[in-house]
């Protein structure tokens, strides 16, 4: 193929070879059972919006990175704590990717994915409405300008393909959930139907995926970390299939990630309920005046904590939670630090979790 060329050529799915080969089936039975022993885990945590909120940054920070798009925890996590005056333009991407994907999350309560979801997604993503290529002339180009790949051109052509891509997604086969995770993935990316923010749309895409076919009840699946340490081959991957047909390496790629993210999402999960439980003892044991179970659930859903949040739970008025979270800092459960007129009450151990 001219990789210079449109490649409105793009076959629709499904694929014309065959998918769950002896090896691919192996690997997709691994996958799904780290997939389910970690919805078990989450399952069993009382309070899933701590894992919610700290996660979901992450990955959100994650996504952005993939497309060079930075920002530091710390960064972040003041952004997170105040939205409203966050200033740095990536913090507020990165935030914006965040909103993206609950409410794509929300919607999956009301109607299946579609690609009317997808557009939703990414207008949120780049806080402008964005729609569907029209213009010719989009090309992707490696770091020293190389032209590798020149998407389909042609609004029509773009509504089509993503048309086959949702039946592809709600077809009644056999198809294990994770291998088609995979082809839909390549394809999305492939048909790129907007000008910008398709990396992190099909990456949300990804999650939604595995929510809607009830391989997970949350958003929490670390998906972006495991690209970002395999970037080349994710690229490589994406490439082999467009160019040689190599359905095979990008589908254990991608299960390989689904796989060893699981895991990896498993264990910080343990991280946490670990950690909030030897906080727990600890301010039982040294503080127990100030022991509730709202306020260790307040330190553990912001990781940037302040007074408001204890007033916005109804914990305790301003002085009496300036005053808890003094007794948390000087049991060396936070530190504080003094952003502008801000103060910020930081729980380091769970930022450490969350960012492992």
């Amino acid at each position: 193929m001219n990789r210079d060329q449109p490649f409105n050529d793009l076959p629709l799915l499904p694929p014309s070879v065959m998918l769950e080969t002896a090896a691919i089936l192996k690997k997709a039975i691994a996958a799904n059972r780290r997939l389910a022993e970690l919805k078990g885990l989450v399952n069993a945590i009382p309070n899933q919006s701590i894992l919610l909120n700290g996660i979901v940054l992450q990955e959100a920070r994650l996504s952005s990175e993939i497309e060079n798009i930075v920002t530091t925890n710390d960064e972040l996590y003041r952004a997170a704590a105040d939205e409203k005056l966050t200033v740095d333009p990536h913090s507020k991407e990165v935030l914006r990717y965040r909103q993206a994907l609950w409410h794509g999350f929300q919607l999956l309560e009301k109607k299946p994915l579609s690609a009317n979801l997808f557009i939703e997604i990414v207008n949120i993503i780049k806080d402008k409405n964005i729609g569907i290529r029209r213009m010719p002339g989009t090309k992707i180009a490696a770091s020293k300008g190389e032209i590798i790949y020149t998407p389909p051109e042609g609004e029509s052509v773009i509504r089509d393909k993503l048309s086959n891509l949702e039946k592809f997604l709600h077809a009644e086969d056999d198809l294990d959930p994770l291998i088609k995770l995979a082809v839909l993935h390549y394809q999305f990316e492939a048909i790129h139907p907007f000008i910008d923010g398709n990396g992190r749309t099909g990456r949300i895409i990804n999650i939604l995926f595995l929510i809607e076919k009830k391989l997970l009840e949350k958003p929490i699946l670390f998906l972006s970390h495991y690209i970002l340490r395999n970037r080349s081959e994710y690229y490589e991957g994406l490439r082999r299939v467009t160019e040689h047909g190599d359905w095979d390496s990008w589908v254990m790629y991608m299960l390989d990630a689904i796989e060893t993210t699981a895991l990896e999402t498993q264990q910080r999960v343990s991280g946490i309920r670990t950690l909030m439980e030897k906080t727990t003892k600890q301010i039982k044991t040294d503080a127990s005046k100030i022991y509730s179970k709202d306020l260790i659930d307040i330190m553990f859903e912001h990781p940037y904590c302040k007074i408001q949040f204890l007033e916005q739970a109804g914990l305790a008025k301003r002085q009496t939670a300036a005053s808890y979270l003094r007794t948390l800092e000087q049991l060396g459960l936070l530190r504080s630090v003094k952003f502008g007129r801000e103060q910020y009450y930081i729980n380091d151990a769970l930022v450490k979790v969350l960012s492992k």
